[in-house]
Parts: C-alpha cells; sequence; structure tokens
C-alpha cells in the first residue's frame, strides 16, 4: 500500500497513521538539515609564512604540504603563500626544493623577513631563525597583527617570553611555542594512559635527549658552540626531555598545576663556555603528587634508549628514542612485588615527519578563535624558559651582554 494512502478503517487509525506519517516527515527533514549544515562547514585555509630557511623550516614545510586528511584532519587545510630568508636566492632556493611535494599553488619568495609579515595573503608566521633571534622576529610578527608559532626554545629567557605574551595579547593574536612533540598521537595515547589510574601515580622520570656533534671539529660559530646564538646543549636539545617531565607530571591531574623546585648542573666545553652537559632535576611535593623527574642533555654523545622512563607506583611507560618523535613505547603493569607481570608495545606510524600535528594544532585554534592551545599553552612555555633560566643560573652559564633584549 503506498504511504499516500493510509487505511480508512477509523478514524482512530487513520489519526494513528497520519501522526506517523508526520513524525516521519520531520525525521526526513532534519536529517535534511543536518546534512545541508555538515556540508556548509568549509575546512579553514591557513595561509603559512614561513621565516628563514634552513633545515627544521624545509621538515616542516614539507610536512606542511602532506594533505591533512591522511592523518584524519578534515576541518584545515594549510597553504604555504611565502617564505623569507635574508636573501632572495635562498628563498627562492627553498621553494624550488618544495616543487615536487607543492600543490601547484604559487609561493611568493622574499628577500627579508618584513615583506613576509607585512603580506596581507599570510595569516600565520612560522619562525625558525636561531634561538637569540626568536624574541623580535616574534615581536615584529605580531606587531604586523600575524598569529605566530615559533621554534623552541620560544625565547633566550623567561622575561622576553613574558614581553610576547603580552604583545600577542594586545594584538589579538595567537601565539605558540612550536613543541611538536606534545601534538603527536604516540604523546596523545601517553597522556591518556598516564593520567588514568591504570598505572597508579607517577613516581619518576627519566628522560635524555643529547646529540653527538664532535664539536671539537665543528666552527666556534655553529649555532651549537655560538653564545652569540644561545648555544649549548639546555637550549637546544632541553625541550625535549623537559616536555616530558611536563606531561607525565606538570600536567597530571594529581599535581594541581604546582611549580616543581628546580636544581641543576652544567659542564661547559673550553672551546667557547657553553654548557656541553646539563642535568636538571624537577621536584614536585606540593600536592597530591610526590614525584622527581631527572632530565639530561648533552651534545657530545648519543641520547638513551629509552629515551625517556616514567615509574608509576603499579608500572612503567618506556618510550623509544628519539625523545622529540618516537614512534613507539612499552606500557609495563607490575605486581606488588615490582615484577613485570604484563607488557604491551605500543606503535605509530603516519605520513611525514610529525610536524604538521602542531600546525593544525594552530589551525583549530585560529579556526575557534582562541589565543592560545590548551595543549600547550603559554604556561607551559613559561615553566619550561623559567626552568631553563635557573639551570642556566645555577650552572653559571650567562648569555653575553646584549644578547636578551628582556631581562
Amino acid at each position: 500500500m503506498p504511504l499516500t494512502q493510509p487505511p480508512t478503517q477509523t478514524s482512530s487509525s487513520t489519526d494513528i497513521w497520519r501522526v506517523h506519517l508526520d513524525i516521519f516527515a520531520e525525521i526526513v527533514c532534519a536529517r535534511n538539515l543536518a546534512l545541508d549544515f555538515h556540508a556548509s562547514i568549509q575546512p579553514t585555509i591557513l595561509h603559512w609564512g614561513i621565516i628563514s630557511t634552513g633545515r627544521i623550516s624545509q621538515a616542516f614545510a614539507k610536512d606542511l604540504l602532506v594533505d591533512p586528511k591522511t592523518r584524519n584532519v578534515q576541518e584545515v587545510i594549510h597553504k604555504i603563500t611565502a617564505v623569507g630568508s635574508r636573501s632572495i636566492e635562498k628563498s627562492q632556493e627553498f621553494i624550488e626544493k618544495l616543487r615536487p611535494a607543492d600543490t601547484g599553488d604559487a609561493i611568493k619568495s622574499y628577500g627579508s623577513y618584513d615583506e613576509v609579515y607585512n603580506d596581507a595573503d599570510v595569516d600565520v608566521i612560522y619562525i625558525a631563525t636561531p634561538h637569540t633571534y626568536h624574541y623580535e622576529n616574534s615581536l615584529d610578527a605580531i606587531k604586523a597583527k600575524k598569529h605566530v608559532l615559533c621554534e623552541k626554545p620560544v625565547t633566550s629567557n623567561c622575561a622576553e617570553l613574558r614581553s610576547l605574551i603580552t604583545a600577542a595579547k594586545e594584538n589579538g593574536v595567537f601565539f605558540m611555542e612550536a613543541m611538536w612533540t606534545r601534538f603527536q598521537p604516540l604523546s596523545l595515547e601517553f597522556k591518556r594512559i598516564s593520567d588514568s589510574s591504570e598505572l597508579g601515580l607517577p613516581v619518576s622520570v627519566h628522560a635524555d635527549f643529547s646529540a653527538n656533534f664532535n664539536i671539537e671539529n665543528i666552527p666556534k660559530t655553529h649555532r651549537m658552540l655560538d653564545p652569540m646564538l644561545g648555544g649549548g646543549a639546555l637550549l637546544d636539545l632541553g625541550p625535549y626531555p623537559v616536555v616530558w617531565a611536563i606531561m607525565a607530571l606538570y600536567e597530571h591531574p594529581a599535581n594541581g598545576g604546582t611549580k616543581p623546585t628546580i636544581t641543576g648542573s652544567i659542564l661547559k666545553t673550553p672551546l667557547t663556555g657553553v654548557d656541553c652537559n646539563t642535568s636538571f632535576t624537577l621536584t614536585f611535593n606540593q600536592s597530591k603528587l610526590a614525584a622527581q623527574a631527572v632530565l639530561s642533555c648533552n651534545m657530545n654523545v648519543k641520547s638513551m634508549d629509552p629515551g625517556a622512563t616514567v615509574r608509576y607506583t603499579r608500572g612503567a611507560i618506556k618510550v623509544a628514542s628519539p625523545l622529540p618523535v618516537p614512534k613507539s613505547f612499552v606500557v609495563q603493569h607490575f605486581d606488588e612485588n615490582g615484577a613485570v607481570i604484563k607488557e604491551t608495545k605500543k606503535e605509530f606510524e603516519y605520513v611525514g615527519l610529525g610536524l604538521h600535528f602542531q600546525a593544525d594544532e594552530v589551525a583549530m585554534c585560529i579556526r575557534a578563535g582562541k589565543m592560545e592551545s590548551a595543549l600547550w599553552g603559554h604556561e607551559k612555555s613559561l615553566l619550561e624558559m623559567r626552568i631553563f633560566d635557573e639551570v642556566r643560573k645555577q650552572g653559571g652559564y650567562e648569555l653575553p651582554q646584549g644578547v636578551e633584549k628582556v631581562l
């Protein structure tokens, strides 16, 4: 019987049939409205300007050109609009290297940074200049009303960072340190397990990120050796052990956002006086959480493996090296005597190097009108810089006069 011809047995049955038809019509209408609504949502296109043409900028740019749908991101599209360098030849060369992965969109090459900041087609600036230039480059971009993603360490000291945060708020722009590790799928799964009661409370973190730069055979003007560039292990390598301590301990619900006490030790290289071997301890004992992080970074030896080990009251998580972008970790469950009774390995694969996850976070925050990320906001970068300031102070490593723009 066709739906348009209800049975004519009684007035009661007719009324019931009409009610059913009305409900059916409402369902169809609601479904069509939902389809129309979802179809009307367009992905946010974020136009990037890239400052500096070094190795990390090249890696980031290539990851930007990886289709976000390969990592199940539908809401954003990344486009590289402009590249700035100290010479237009370098920016042109940088763009040429991107051609195999390019989507066909024209990328503007500039021989100065200001031209990128002032380009009306650019939404957000990615800054990957040497550490000691981060403050002035970020400030210039912020004053030009551009959103900013700045490489780590975000500044030379905590005072510079406070100044940038104030400027970003005054100019109404998003500002974030490029702590890419925090946004990777592995880190999100680590956080889920770590913050749950599955393994109990965290007790200790041991994390190391080191690299052998063969410092006796590189120029003293190399970024790792030159004090004018913030050289040394701490500022260059230190952010990676720190981010794991912050994820495991500072962010843990039981910590309640309390800050750690900091104890640091530095061994300087006689070549230029920058720190070569640095270790530091973060102690959390002002809340329900009582735990320590023992962290190290060195520029004359390779990293340890696992790169990070987090001990809990009922287990452990061992994160494989390299610490900036690990691809696996092992979860161990202990019995009451500390013996391993269960062990699970979790592995993660994706297209690209993993630098694009932070770009997605930037885009989603800007799309939502946010000034900072909930995962790696201003407060966490401030904690990181406060740690570095204190370790340098205790280790007697002062940057040359004039390097720090705000004290």
